[in-house]
């Protein structure tokens, strides 16, 4: 299946948005580095923080675009193509309304659901087939906003869950750099 040599955190830069749903890619990548001691630096070619250091004695990328949730795909974009990392071996962290709080699941290619993010990564590496870890929001209430709901933060009852879950997905994190992606699949999963 081939290692994972990118990660990348989706959300939107700026301190109003720190605390949205729509950051919890930004969350995990930062626990992410902070477990394996990785520092950010703005590197303006691609768009976004990075950082770059041997992970599990491989060199591993973390991404976390600045351009803004709609134009994600251009730094991944850059960075891929800088270094060219093939998208099988891309990881992206983001928010997933069709999941609740609390779930977060692992998976190899599929469509954008609405989530622009991601949109503009596939129209940037021009597939589908990179993998996701998709952390659970849930939905708003029937009629409600949808950039409103992702634009705002989770009440305290659904932060906790959302920390679980992220929990659970960094237990498996050295599986996910390892390549291990079928095993880490089925210890998120089971859950």
């Amino acid at each position: 299946m081939g290692e994972i040599k990118l990660i990348v955190g989706l959300g939107n830069p700026g301190r109003e948005y720190e605390t949205t749903r729509h950051n919890a890619g930004f969350w995990w990548v930062d626990e992410f580095a902070r477990a394996h001691r990785l520092a950010f630096r703005m590197e303006n070619k691609f768009h976004g923080l990075a950082a770059r250091d041997p992970v599990h004695g491989r060199e591993l990328f973390l991404l976390k675009p600045q351009t803004f949730m709609n134009v994600s795909g251009r730094a991944v974009g850059a960075l891929a193509l800088f270094y060219k990392i093939e998208p099988q071996h891309i990881l992206v962290v983001h928010d997933e309304l069709d999941l609740p709080p609390g779930a977060a699941r692992l998976k190899l290619g599929g469509g954008h659901g609405g989530h622009n993010g991601l949109k503009d990564i596939i129209a940037h590496l021009g597939t589908k087939e990179f993998w996701r870890l998709r952390i659970g929001i849930g939905r708003p209430g029937e009629g409600a906003d949808v950039s409103g709901y992702v634009l705002n933060a989770p009440r305290r009852e659904e932060a906790d869950s959302i920390e679980q879950a992220m929990r659970r997905a960094l237990d498996v994190a050295h599986l996910i750099a390892d390549g291990k992606l079928e095993a880490a699949m089925l210890k998120l999963h089971s859950k």
